[in-house]
């Protein structure tokens, strides 16, 4: 379990996140969703270790997560960032297997690729095994970066009752419809293997579709939390966002309003 106790964190005297508990339980997937500038991806680096929280803890089960050591930590959580920045010509199958070659892991070579190769017919890019990286559009790049992320957990996966993260930020701002419900599928089924998946989106109908919950972010603290009909709202959304927002109802003129199923 990761949790969030009395967390705040500042720059500057500046908070970007204030106050915060909140509670990743094992097996669901929680959907962080709100206005540009909320707070949502700062909250996922502190969930990541990345950063360390001003005032509060971070803990993961039970241990403050800026004290686990690095190799541990790389084994319990792995995190996609919103994009991934690569100059050198790898393929994509040398980039997936990064997630494999993190020091501590003792992983054999062909458990490592098999590892890769199922990561990257996850995310639905198989027979790009051997493209180079920097040929790849964006929406390709992702769901590189996100293979690379199941590889990593994969490959440092130890049978036990430990809590494992898949952390996501903004995955399918660069995909198109098929991609975005074959990566959030895929972190469904991830949740549903017992790891714990948080994931940064700003499509609320996607987060209405694949979310077991919701936390609804505002000026650095939780505005609402709970199942899709509890967060998604008129009034608060409203609030939140600054404009009116009706949910559930079609456009007025009849244009077609499509969700993935």
């Amino acid at each position: 379990m990761l949790e969030a106790r009395d967390v705040t964190y500042a720059i500057n005297r500046k908070r970007l996140i204030a106050e915060i508990d909140l509670v990743l339980p094992r097996g669901k997937l929680l959907v962080l969703v709100g206005p540009n500038g909320a707070g949502k991806s700062t909250l996922l680096r502190l969930f990541a270790g990345e950063l360390a929280p001003t005032e509060g803890t971070m803990t993961i089960d039970g241990r403050e997560i800026t004290r686990v050591p690095p190799s541990e930590l790389a084994r319990r959580r792995a995190v996609v960032p919103q994009a991934m920045a690569l100059s050198f010509p790898f393929t994509v199958l040398e980039v997936v297997l990064m997630g494999a070659s993190v020091p501590g892991f003792d992983i054999a070579e062909p458990r490592a690729v098999n590892s890769a190769l199922d990561a990257i017919e996850a995310v639905g890019l198989a027979g790009f095994e051997h493209r180079l990286f920097t040929q790849l559009s964006g929406g390709e790049r992702q769901r590189t970066s996100i293979a690379r992320a199941l590889c990593q957990l994969a490959a440092g996966y130890r049978p036990g009752s430990e809590t494992t993260a898949l952390l996501l930020d903004e995955p399918t701002a660069s995909l198109d419809f098929a991609h975005q419900s074959t990566v959030l599928g895929e972190a469904r089924r991830q949740a549903g293997m017992g790891r714990t998946v948080l994931a940064v989106l700003h499509d609320l109908n996607l987060a209405a579709a694949y979310a077991d919950e919701i936390v609804l972010m505002s000026a650095g603290r939780i505005a609402a939390c709970g199942t899709a009909a509890e967060v998604l709202r008129d009034d608060l959304l409203s609030k939140v966002y600054g404009c009116k927002v009706r949910t559930n109802t079609a456009p007025a003129d009849g244009r077609p309003f499509v969700l993935p199923c």
